[in-house]
């Protein structure tokens, strides 16, 4: 079949987005997506201010984004002790024109899903079925190779093939058939959510412990008005010897909290009991935090990758969403100035390839958690007064490094035009 639609392979956070925008510049669009059903699956994300711009261009409100979570006013850091390493207020409350969301990630995804069936129309996004490969044809067009859940086979000829089919993305495996397995470091995470109160602030996302070890928690819901809990989303983590590589099989799983918690018996304070706090969680689940090496393009003539097909990485700086969601704006731009063709492409990847593969290597580095590490390194994460472990400034400066890398850096987003100007189309 051919026809004048853009593939998107992948119907995630990322593909959706790109849909969502490829619609409103006038782009038809069809995407294709392995799942047979779309769930709302996972725990916890962060849309940082970049993102959310995004959305709200994309006539996606904040009433939208507070059905399925709540603004974020504080990102703290917190040592081994319980004193504060590091604390500044997020999203408006920081100067931001936009907040930063912490939102549930399936109900985000579902949200999107939602939206693109009744913009696009029904037929908008393909369930059951997978792009398995493309094939590029000497017009400048490209074809999808489609397997679908029935054992049926299919192709799609299209102007351009959209690669957001995530880590394990076979568009990038056949773009990128060198590519180094996926890299994992050492560090195991368990995720869950547990009803809880919220602290400190109560829309505050706390990082606390080691490099080694650490804790995550934020809420992604406001406060239950009967009872005063909040849905906290959570990660433990612990780093181990990787030397022998991940020895599970598959990459996620569930799992009972007794298989982890022992890890954190000790880890109580007057503010925090964690055991107690995972011990009451709905569930648990396991995965080790991986990525992928970057790669030099993610263009090859009329196919793209975007998300986590191009650039996964470590969730460290809670930019992993964020940063797939201004790959869709970005691309929109592109094709409003190139037209939906290879060049716009090309432009789209001239302008982001380069500095996101950085911010790969920049997370696998601990990304902003890297303070955990300087006090750690420093101190062993016990301290009475960080100012004489790490000086105020040195811990601004590190921070304002990884936004600005990030792309949130807050003067720069703030006088940034919009990626996409409003009404504008292709052609």
């Amino acid at each position: 079949m051919s026809d004048n639609r853009v593939i998107i392979a992948g119907g995630g956070i990322g593909g959706l987005a790109t849909a969502l925008t490829l619609h409103q510049i006038g782009v038809p669009c069809v995407v294709y997506e392995a799942v047979r059903e779309m769930r709302p699956l996972g725990v916890g994300i962060n849309l940082q201010p970049n993102a959310v711009r995004e959305l709200y261009d994309l006539g996606i409100a904040s009433d939208d984004l507070d059905r399925i979570g709540l603004p974020a006013k504080e990102w703290a850091l917190v040592g081994l002790n319980g004193n504060d390493i590091y604390t500044e207020t997020r999203g408006l409350l920081a100067g931001y024109n936009w907040p930063q969301y912490a939102v549930h990630r399936g109900q985000l995804h579902m949200l999107l899903h939602r939206l693109a069936v009744e913009r696009i129309g029904a037929d908008a996004v393909r369930l059951a079925s997978r792009v398995t490969g493309y094939r590029k044809i000497s017009n400048g067009s490209v074809t999808a190779l489609i397997e679908h859940a029935d054992g049926v086979t299919s192709e799609m000829t299209g102007p351009l093939l959209i690669g957001a089919d995530g880590i394990h993305s076979a568009v990038r495996a056949q773009m990128h058939p060198a590519q180094p397995p996926i890299h994992w470091g050492g560090a195991i995470m368990w995720r869950g959510t547990t009803q809880a109160k919220p602290i400190r602030t109560g829309a505050s996302f706390v990082g606390l412990g080691t490099h080694r070890q650490r804790m995550v928690f934020y809420p992604i819901s406001q406060p239950d008005p009967k009872t005063g809990l909040s849905t906290i989303n959570w990660i433990a983590e612990v780093t181990l010897d990787n030397s022998d590589g991940w020895k599970q099989r598959g990459w996620f799983r569930e799992v009972g909290v007794e298989d982890f918690v022992h890890h954190f018996d000790n880890w109580v304070w007057d503010w925090l009991d964690v055991p107690a706090f995972i011990k009451q969680a709905d569930g648990a689940f396991e995965n080790p935090m991986i990525d992928r090496d970057p790669v030099p393009t993610w263009c090859d003539g009329p196919v793209a990758l975007m998300g986590d097909a191009a650039h996964a990485m470590y969730p460290t700086g809670s930019n992993g969403a964020s940063q797939a969601i201004v790959d869709a704006r970005v691309l929109g731009a592109c094709m409003i100035a190139h037209g939906v063709t290879p060049a716009a492409l090309a432009a789209y990847d001239a302008q982001l390839c380069g500095p996101i593969s950085q911010l790969i290597l920049r997370n696998r580095g601990a990304g902003p958690f890297g303070l955990l590490n300087m006090v750690d390194e420093r101190c062993g994460g016990t301290f009475e007064n960080i100012d004489d472990v790490v000086p105020a400034k040195e811990r601004t400066d590190f921070m304002a490094g990884y936004k600005a890398a990030a792309g949130f850096a807050i003067e720069k987003l703030n006088s940034a035009p919009r990626t996409i100007a409003q009404g504008a189309r292709v052609g």
